[in-house]
């Protein structure tokens, strides 16, 4: 590893969950076994089914963990962002990585050998600890994504996504609640397990109706109590 990419690699393992616990020494050692990779928009960092050589952190930029079927359509799983890790059980029980992973923009990542990462847990239980917690919140998330994909509309999952968003994105205005839409139709579709097609006609019609407004990548929240009462009658 350059010495001057050190300074940077211990302020994102700093800001990682996993790593957080450890001391300014205990990280530094752990820093100088970690490999900077970057990757251009859409280029994968590994394959489902591949065998897993290690864990990744992100540094910067964004990273899509998404699920692929025989027939080519895709489930969008999460999206990553600076400081957060991504492959540790596949760490731990030594199987394959069991979903894809592609850079939603150009990102970097560092990436600590699966031999490094175990000997680091071995050395220090607490960082085991921290992966059963990441890893208990990732399996939380996927048993909601299983029950809407199950048990909802395409229109309920639709307008929970866009609450959501519009909670942990968004900006008042004396409108209503106003975000960026930072994903095309086609992802988005991905990500609330539809075609493109589909959202783009639920979005027309919600829009329709007075509910939201979608200017450009720019959607405004414009009756989100009446969005929350379609919602609730839908459950």
């Amino acid at each position: 590893m350059e010495p001057d990419k050190l300074p940077a690699i211990l302020a994102t393992l700093r800001a990682t969950q996993l790593f957080s616990a450890l001391s300014h020494e205990e990280l530094t050692a752990f820093a100088e076994r970690t490999v900077v990779r970057r990757f251009a928009a859409g280029e994968l960092l590994f394959s489902e089914g591949e065998r897993c050589a290690g864990l990744y952190v992100v540094a910067g930029g964004r990273v899509r963990i998404f699920k692929t079927s025989s027939a080519g359509r895709e489930q969008v799983l999460t999206i990553e962002g600076p400081g957060s890790s991504i492959a540790e059980l596949p760490v731990f029980d030594g199987g394959p990585y069991p979903a894809s992973a592609s850079a939603a923009e150009e990102a970097q990542v560092l990436f600590v050998s699966r031999n490094d990462f175990r000997a680091c847990c071995m050395e220090h239980p607490e960082v085991a600890l921290k992966v059963l917690q990441v890893v208990g919140a990732r399996l939380r998330r996927l048993v909601g994504i299983i029950e809407e994909l199950s048990f909802t509309t395409l229109r309920h999952r639709l307008i929970a996504w866009l609450l959501r968003e519009a909670e942990a994105h968004g900006r008042f205005t004396p409108e209503g609640t106003t975000f960026e839409l930072g994903m095309t139709h086609q992802e988005l579709a991905a990500h609330i397990g539809t075609v493109r097609e589909l959202v783009s006609r639920n979005l027309a019609r919600l829009q329709a109706q007075g509910s939201i407004r979608v200017q450009g990548r720019e959607v405004t929240i414009l009756d989100r109590k009446g969005l929350e009462a379609d919602l609730a009658s839908t459950v």
